[in-house]
């Protein structure tokens, strides 16, 4: 199904996906077994239940027609509205969430949304952030916007909502992943957000027209959070909450996962401390320490046509800076902050910028020098 699907491949993909029981993972066993989906409807149900990890209560509901009836109204409605999806063995389906065994049979999407040869990174959290939560999310996209990496959340209240507007206002591609259908928005109040949010990025949702956002959608939801990025940051979360759940499937994915700790008399910092303290998670602070665990370097051809400018322009900031770690060789982010009389948001910020550049490099502990 490497090829874009045809009407009824697209028909049987819906069928199998919207029968009780299966789930991604029965699904694509019983696809690698079949071959393809006509052939799958077309076998005994006492073939497929000799599948290793498929029996007789998986199968009790597989052929009930009224699957069929349900996923032709579903097409009907995807041709109608001209609702574009990838399968998960398309070339254009999401590279690392196509590593996820139960990534959806079906993803579909909607706005202009571009992932190919990027840096993902998903940012979650409570839906009741604070001022500090707030200060960090707006701080660190902007620190790590020279990058361009696409900010994957869940448009919800909260942190999701917070992240994906600091992206859009910087400039950066971001992706909501939905609870429902894209027949609507949820929750009604993001609605103001979504032309913007079209024009530098889209959503993503495995559901279909007829879903609610049901609380189990979004539970369900959160797998393909965590599995479109190759790094998840919890912001801020209470001992519990949907936030840990995503964290715990990016860590089932072997992807890399960040809290951002606070105080341990803070709420809203509980969850994000006990990931951290039970080595769920790394500590986060700063854009330059995501940069620097996930090796998010320059790429040499850009390094080797930055090192052939002979006059890069420096603002007051980078000036002095640059001046600062000439004299005193390489230096920690903190004593770079504390010389220069800048706070360390701006100093990272600024510090990255001069990376881009081909000024500084960094270097393991948080230390900088001039090139």
């Amino acid at each position: 199904m490497n090829a874009p699907l045809t009407d009824s491949e697209l028909l049987g993909l819906l069928r199998l996906q919207r029968i009780p029981k299966i789930g991604a993972i029965n699904a694509k066993k019983l696809l690698e077994h079949c071959g393809d989906v006509s052939t799958l409807f077309n076998e005994k149900q006492s073939t497929l239940q000799k599948i290793d990890g498929i029996g007789s209560v998986m199968l009790e509901q597989f052929f009930d027609p009224i699957f069929l009836e349900e996923a032709e109204a579903e097409l009907n409605y995807i041709q109608q509205n001209n609702i574009s999806y990838v399968h998960y063995k398309s070339p254009a389906y999401p590279r690392y969430l196509k590593h996820c065994v139960d990534s959806p049979l079906l993803l579909f999407q909607k706005g202009n949304i571009d992932i190919q040869n990027r840096k993902l990174i998903s940012i979650v959290g409570t839906r009741k952030i604070t001022s500090y939560g707030q200060r960090f999310c707006n701080e660190f996209i902007e620190e790590i916007a020279p990058l361009n990496p696409v900010i994957v959340s869940g448009f919800a209240y909260g942190v999701d909502i917070t992240a994906q507007r600091a992206a859009m206002d910087n400039g950066l591609q971001t992706i909501g992943c939905l609870a429902h259908g894209l027949n609507q928005i949820y929750p009604k109040a993001h609605d103001k957000y979504v032309p913007k949010l079209l024009e530098n990025g889209g959503f993503y949702t495995e559901f279909w027209s007829t879903s609610k956002p049901d609380r189990e959608n979004f539970l369900k939801r959160n797998r393909i959070i965590a599995g479109l990025s190759e790094a998840t940051i919890v912001v801020e979360s209470a001992d519990k909450g949907g936030s840990l759940v995503t964290a715990d499937l990016a860590h089932s994915y072997n992807r890399e996962v960040f809290a951002v700790p606070g105080r341990v008399t803070d709420n809203y910092s509980l969850g994000c401390n006990n990931l951290i303290k039970n080595q769920k998670a790394q500590m986060l602070t700063s854009a330059a320490e995501l940069i620097y665990l996930l090796r998010w370097q320059l790429e040499k051809q850009e390094e080797k046509v930055i090192q052939k400018q002979l006059f890069v322009s420096m603002d007051e900031t980078e000036k002095s800076i640059y001046n600062y770690l000439q004299l005193n060789g390489k230096q920690l982010l903190d004593i770079v902050a504390l010389e220069c009389n800048l706070p360390i948001f701006k100093a990272s910020s600024t510090l990255l910028n001069m990376e881009m550049k081909g000024l500084i490099r960094p270097l393991p502990g948080k230390l900088f020098e001039v090139v």
